[in-house]
């Protein structure tokens, strides 16, 4: 349970206050810089997770990469779907696009701590 707190904790502080309406803005235009920084600041959330939980260093640095892919990709697909269907705030499907989003990085999360428990 404390490894996943800490990953809620993780997610709160690095798509709330750690990110900015640019990083939102390049989400969804794949390769650019601050959709790449955004999900690369959550690797490095995941990779201090991992240590102050007392991962091991290489074991924390590959899960870090795994969950710095994973957001990227998950973040870059939501924002495609949303934008081509011209959603907005004002619809329901922008909510329920938003909503899986955020599941999926929290089944992210359960499948990373899943692998530190089972010996990775």
């Amino acid at each position: 349970m404390l490894l996943l707190v800490l990953f809620q904790v993780k997610h709160f502080i690095c798509d709330g206050p750690l990110q900015t309406g640019a990083m939102v803005r390049d989400k969804g235009h794949y390769g650019r810089l601050l959709g790449i920084l955004h999900a690369a600041i959550h690797g490095a959330g995941t990779l201090c997770t991992l240590l102050v939980f007392g991962t091991s260093a290489l074991v924390a640095v590959k899960l870090a990469l795994l969950d710095f892919a994973i957001h990227y990709h998950v973040d870059f697909t939501k924002e495609q779907i949303v934008r081509r269907a011209g959603w907005t705030t004002t619809v329901p499907q922008f909510w329920w696009a938003l909503s899986a989003d955020q599941m999926t990085h929290q089944l992210t999360y359960l499948f990373l701590t899943y692998l530190v428990f089972s010996g990775v």
